[in-house]
């Protein structure tokens, strides 16, 4: 039985975003960095002290990662970047799916409890997209072809289970996964989403295993238990949640961001904080953030 969770997630930040994305939780800042796509900047919040200010990275940028103190790393349109925080300047480290810029970008990443950073990419002319993992000591792996838009990634607790969304099918899929070796195998589905119009977005995973998959177009976030079973839907004021990630000193928050792009005027008229930032204080805690290890 579906539990439809009562509390209603709080607006925490006016940010009319065009597409908000990809949240992160810095551990050791103990601040929020989540990525405006579309608009070309990520974000970095205080969810203390209320302040925020963005960075304008000057291209579409897909997700980030913590690497170091005052240092992230980025997937922008068709390469890696590093935005040091501390200035805003951004570093270019390797260009990537540069043969089919016209239809294809990256997309959704995370970095892996080994420091690597996994990114997918996303194709507007079919399953040409790819997921790739770039390891500390500069080699880029294509781990996985024939997806259309990869995201949503996340990992078990347990640190044997990887899991990756493929957002037109559907689907969230789970495979085995070698953290000595960061290969993956056995590919098998997770959970199907059942919601009328409604596509999994970005993820995260609990310290219990379960899953939280933001619906876009679906007005909610679902919680899945780790055999895949709906457990429990956020319902969200806004049409288009996009991803989400537990943060604050006990990872018991969940920050959940949203987008507007693509919405007509009479959508906005009912989804009229999308793009905005929330968060819901839950009765869990999350897995912390890993960050890049190079």
């Amino acid at each position: 039985m579906i539990n439809f969770i009562d509390e209603s997630p709080k607006n925490i930040l006016t940010a009319r975003a065009r597409l908000g994305e990809g949240p992160c939780w810095h551990l050791q800042k103990q601040l929020l960095y989540w990525v405006d796509i579309y608009n070309h900047r990520v974000h970095e919040f205080n969810s203390t002290t209320g302040e925020q200010k963005f960075f304008d990275v000057g291209e579409v940028v897909g997700c980030i990662a913590p690497a170091k103190t005052n240092r992230l790393i980025m997937a922008l349109r068709h390469r890696l970047a590093f935005l040091d925080t501390s200035n805003g300047e951004v570093t270019p480290i390797i260009d990537v799916e540069t043969e089919k810029p016209s239809d294809i970008r990256l997309n959704d990443g995370k970095c892996d409890p080994a420091g690597r950073f996994w990114f997918g990419s996303m194709s507007t002319s079919g399953s040409r997209a790819r997921l790739f993992r770039y390891d500390p000591d500069g080699s880029l792996h294509v781990v996985l072809t024939g997806l259309t838009v990869s995201n949503g990634l996340g990992w078990s607790p347990d640190q044997k289970t990887f899991y990756l969304t493929d957002s037109p099918t559907k689907k969230i899929y789970a495979f085995d996964f070698d953290v000595a070796s960061g290969d993956i195998n056995n590919q098998r589905v997770f959970a199907a989403i059942d919601i009328d119009s409604g596509v999994p977005d970005g993820l995260t995973v609990d310290r219990d295993g379960c899953i939280w998959s933001a619906i876009w177009d679906g007005w909610c976030v679902v919680k899945f238990d780790p055999t895949g079973t709906e457990m429990a839907r956020i319902s969200m004021p806004v049409q288009r949640p996009t991803c989400c990630v537990f943060g604050n000193q006990d990872l018991a928050t969940l920050y959940i961001t949203t987008a507007s792009v693509g919405l007509s005027e009479e959508e906005i008229q009912k989804s009229f904080y999308s793009g905005d930032l929330f968060s819901l204080a839950t009765n869990t805690s999350g897995m912390p953030t890993y960050e890049f290890a190079g």
